[in-house]
């Protein structure tokens, strides 16, 4: 009887230990934040020249749902990286590869955003609420290494709402649905506090 119950606790003791061992598989924290990976099958032929950076908000309930949508292949959309209002990261794919993230886009004349910037996804909607300070810290960590390894200008971190009337102003005879992600007003207030980041 003592061998089987010193058997059953060993056995535990394994399964505890494997499954902390899958739980924090591919995950590790950045000052303070998960970040996950999480790879999306959606991703494009050829490699992302990294010039820019567009923040989009997912209108979407949760993370969960945002993810699904994200990763599904039946949905034809993706992005580098998504963060949830407590600041979590999920990695959805590297900086050079081309995510579906701008569709119709224009950014400094040249079209077509995918091919050339990184996209970032904030859980929730801009619209009806403000973005977190955990995610915008978040993403701020996410991006100030891009920023530095790819030579990307502050004025080259746009939302999804400009690329789109970027591209309508440069195409009239091929206008296409407006997009309010992120707001104006969110995206002066991330702006602000990555220029705090930067000159610290």
């Amino acid at each position: 009887m003592k061998r089987i119950l010193i058997a059953v606790f060993a056995l535990a003791c394994i399964i505890v230990i494997a499954g902390t061992a899958y739980y924090f598989r591919n995950k590790t924290i950045e000052n303070g934040y998960w970040v996950i990976d999480h790879p999306t099958p959606n991703i494009g032929e050829g490699t992302n020249k990294v010039k820019g950076i567009i923040l989009h908000h997912t209108a979407e309930g949760t993370v969960g749902d945002a993810l699904w949508t994200l990763s599904s292949p039946s949905s034809k959309v993706s992005a580098h990286a998504l963060i949830g209002k407590d600041g979590k990261r999920y990695i959805l794919a590297k900086p050079t590869q081309i995510t579906w993230h701008a569709g119709y886009s224009t950014l400094n004349g040249e079209d077509w955003c995918n091919n050339f910037t990184i996209g970032i996804e904030f859980n929730g909607n801009t619209v009806e609420e403000p973005l977190t300070d955990d995610q915008i810290k978040s993403a701020i960590d996410y991006i100030l290494p891009i920023m530095q390894e790819y030579n990307i200008k502050k004025e080259n971190i746009v939302t999804h709402e400009f690329v789109r009337k970027e591209w309508n102003r440069k195409h009239p005879d091929n206008q296409q649905v407006e997009k309010v992600d992120i707001t104006p007003k969110e995206h002066e207030r991330f702006m602000k506090e990555l220029e705090k980041a930067i000159n610290l």
